[in-house]
């Protein structure tokens, strides 16, 4: 079972009460105030697992709930802390406030997490209130109460490269050939009612290959769940837009590729800008090559023809989609590199990048002795 949205209710645990208590032993009168701190309660903490592909695993709890901490002991023993809860999620899970719709946090890379309920502190024992004029104080605070909330948990997957098209266009055969994915394949459209993801090797590289469901007309707006297979489509990279040369309908695939191209263009996030390479697919059919020639007249520049049955152009595509990528790294590497801070030193230090200049009061002076400053 596939589930990419599920909501929760996360309470962490309460802080351990205080002891208000006297140290008594024999040859030791008056022994003052003694009693320990609670402990901390425990967190509810989300994290991004690379090993977690839905959030499936979620849905058969709706109540996640940590525990409190110890109570304080005598001696001044600090109560136990209590342990977290780790919740794993996918990597492109959004978090959201359930009441509020704020945004908690995205969780893009592995490892990145959130602390969704925080556990409360553990209260003081009696031997935190003594004073000059309270050497005996019979008062402790009691733990402080964790946090609760109901948060909405969505997942968009993360891929390098996404296959968009009109249903039964061939991406989940696609798919299955470059990659080791075995989605589910049948002759009839809306075969695939959920992302499958795959790992292409190109080369001595490899890159994330998502299959997504087909789209149709007016999936901007909703049809057809429109809105729920468009969100997967905004973490890709690139697009591999396949083209039917022969629907079933007897529809135009000239015209499908435009429709398509405006439901992108129509999402709440337009989608239509990133990088897309198109493909006529099923070109073991008679007259597929006619199509791919129309089609690329239409669009002045390349499309490529394919065939996922024979594997005709099958490795010219993931050549192309390695080039594509390694361009945009490229690209993003030497955007970080033109915006990161440079210090020259001299009589003043100046922090300087192609956008802006800013001049610090305080002065730097270079190392002498050739150590790294």
């Amino acid at each position: 079972m596939f589930v990419d949205r599920v909501e929760l209710f996360v309470k962490g645990g309460d802080g351990g009460r205080g002891l208000a208590t006297f140290r008594r032993e024999k040859f030791v009168p008056k022994g003052g105030p003694d009693g320990g701190d609670g402990g901390r309660g425990g967190s509810v903490i989300i994290r991004a697992d690379p090993n977690a592909d839905n959030l499936a695993g979620l849905t058969m709890k709706k109540h996640w709930r940590a525990k409190s901490g110890e109570s304080g002991g005598g001696a001044r023993r600090t109560g136990a802390n209590a342990e977290d809860v780790i919740l794993l999620v996918p990597p492109g899970t959004i978090i959201r406030d359930r009441d509020r719709g704020n945004v908690l946090k995205d969780l893009v890379n592995p490892g990145d997490e959130l602390v969704a309920a925080k556990g409360g502190r553990g209260g003081r024992g009696n031997v935190h209130f003594k004073t000059s004029t309270n050497r005996a104080p019979r008062e402790s605070e009691e733990g402080e109460e964790g946090e609760e909330r109901w948060i909405s948990l969505e997942l968009k997957v993360i891929a390098d490269a996404g296959l968009v098209g009109f249903p039964n266009a061939g991406k989940s055969t696609l798919l299955s050939r470059v990659s080791r994915a075995t989605p589910e394949i049948a002759s009839y459209p809306f075969t695939t009612k959920h992302p499958n993801l795959g790992i292409v090797t190109a080369g001595d590289g490899q890159f994330v290959l998502a299959d997504l469901p087909g789209l149709i007309e007016g999936a901007a707006q909703g049809v057809g769940l429109g809105h729920e297979f468009l969100r997967h489509v905004e973490r890709t990279r690139i697009l591999i837009h396949l083209v039917e040369p022969f629907p079933s309908d007897d529809s135009d695939p000239v015209r499908n590729y435009h429709l398509i191209r405006k439901e992108l263009h129509d999402y709440v996030v337009p989608l239509s800008d990133k990088p897309e390479l198109v493909c006529v697919s099923k070109a073991e059919l008679t007259g597929a090559d006619e199509v791919r020639d129309k089609l690329a007249a239409e669009l002045g520049r390349e499309v490529l023809l394919i065939s996922a049955v024979t594997g005709q152009g099958l490795q010219l595509v993931v050549g192309r989609v390695a080039q594509m990528l390694a361009e945009i790294k490229r690209a993003e590497a030497e955007e970080a590199a033109r915006k990161k801070p440079v210090i020259e030193f001299g009589t003043e230090a100046v922090v300087r990048t192609s956008d802006f200049q800013t001049t610090a009061v305080a002065s730097i002076t270079p190392p002498t002795d050739g150590a790294a400053p």
